[in-house]
């Protein structure tokens, strides 16, 4: 089983890469937020908790993700591997993270970083705006508090990989299929290891 994790900023080109990896390595997508909306909608006994946390403005605790996790890698025991997305998010889930996969018999293989200049991020997510429907694309104050915040989260993360060596940075700019070469060189260098 070979685990990823993917980080890129709002307008990284994350989302597009993600899907390529996917479909490459025949990896199965673990986004928190779209975990956390199937457990709400099945109604599952952490979808339960999740919901009435959320309901009252608390954010679900680590613990309640982690279940979640549990249970996806629970329900596919033949998988190739994980592409986790959104998670982790701090150093204490990064901890907790390690240790379930750990009980699993798996690791993170690789954490890919995708780094794109704020000039560039800007450029491309207010050209996002234009079509996305999404009023957070179209004001370059809010786009900027979002790298901030991005940048302030993931650099937690990236820093407590980086003392296990899976930290990798790529470039995010040029086109999608030089992105995807790049992305995939890394992981075919930790596959064949």
């Amino acid at each position: 089983m070979f685990n990823i994790i993917l980080f890129g900023p709002p307008g990284s080109g994350k989302g597009t890469q993600s899907e390529k990896l996917i479909a490459a390595y025949g990896l199965i997508h673990l986004s928190t937020g779209d975990i956390l909306r199937k457990e709400i909608a099945e109604a599952t006994p952490l979808g339960l908790e999740a919901k009435k946390l959320m309901d009252n403005g608390i954010l679900v605790p680590d613990a309640v993700v982690v279940g979640m996790i549990r249970s996806a890698l629970d329900n596919n025991p033949h998988a190739k591997g994980f592409l986790f997305d959104g998670f982790p998010r701090t150093e204490a889930q990064s901890v907790a993270l390690d240790q379930l996969l750990s009980e699993k018999n798996t690791e993170i293989g690789v954490v890919l970083a995708l780094e794109v200049s704020q000039d560039e991020l800007l450029k491309r997510l207010l050209n996002r705006g234009l079509t996305s429907g999404r009023p957070d694309d179209n004001n370059e104050t809010i786009i900027s508090n979002r790298i901030q915040e991005y940048l302030n989260k993931t650099t937690v993360v990236a820093n407590y990989y980086s003392q296990f060596n899976k930290v990798v940075s790529i470039k995010g700019e040029g086109s999608v299929e030089t992105i995807f070469t790049a992305l995939c060189s890394e992981i075919d260098k930790r596959l064949s290891n």
